[in-house]
């Protein structure tokens, strides 16, 4: 019996020791991820690994292949061909623009029109396993899709990359002859949020990627089909505090 004792509290000590998993909260999402962006570590989910569309955050991903191939004072002459349905950064024909006003236009205000051609498959090398990409700005196709898991691993990424990071993160910027918004409420409302992606369309409803850098650590969360996204990020990214 008392070597049954010593056993049985020597378990409790070891689970005593594991860090908790924000299980027991409630999101609106139809899917979501928290994740450790160091470690890799998930800390919440909720239909991770279900495939959705996943409209405008599909462009943390545009930007990160743009940042690869790209320089940032590389000038581009829009053509007619650039132009793309949906969000707009109002880009006209003809207009010589450097590459870093259109990630801009990409990352602030949605602008399909600076996204077009620019896709090409990282997903794999990034690891993610659960998503298809057909076109380089979100809209709704068939074949464009991903997960919440992935979106984090992408975050997760994105988060690595300090230029990417600047970007994302600037509230408002006049550049180009163009003065753009952040769409991103966290910016504001989330202590250490260093932005990262919203989007919406009809058939994918709301979806957000957010990242934030809080007691040393970097946390990543994505929401999937979400109406009360702002709240539930800011629930999520606040969890591991709580904890």
């Amino acid at each position: 019996m008392r070597r049954f004792c010593c056993l049985l509290l020597c378990l409790l000590l070891t689970l005593s020791l594991v860090p908790a998993r924000t299980e027991a909260l409630e999101v609106s999402a139809a899917a979501a991820v928290l994740m450790d962006a160091d470690t890799g570590e998930i800390l919440f989910e909720k239909n991770a690994d279900r495939r959705m569309l996943i409209a405008s955050t599909t462009k943390i991903l545009t930007a990160l292949v743009v940042l690869e191939h790209a320089r940032l004072d590389e000038v581009v002459t829009i053509q007619p061909r650039h132009m793309a349905e949906g969000s707009s950064m109002y880009l006209k024909p003809g207009e010589t623009l450097t590459v870093e006003t259109l990630l801009y236009g990409l990352l602030l205000c949605s602008g399909n029109d600076a996204a077009v051609g620019w896709m090409n498959e990282t997903a794999q090398r990034i690891g993610m396993t659960g998503s298809s990409f057909a076109n380089p700005n979100g809209l709704d196709d068939e074949q464009h899709y991903s997960t919440a898991r992935d979106m984090a691993l992408l975050a997760a990424y994105a988060a690595r990359n300090p230029t990417f990071v600047r970007l994302c993160s600037t509230r408002s910027v006049t550049v180009g002859g163009r003065t753009m918004t952040n769409h991103n409420k966290l910016l504001q409302s989330v202590e250490g949020c260093i932005g990262m992606k919203t989007g919406y369309t009809r058939a994918a409803g709301r979806t957000l990627v957010s990242c934030a850098r809080r007691g040393g650590r970097t946390l990543v969360a994505v929401t999937l089909q979400d109406g009360n996204d702002w709240a539930d990020h800011a629930e999520m990214l606040s969890l591991p505090e709580k904890g």
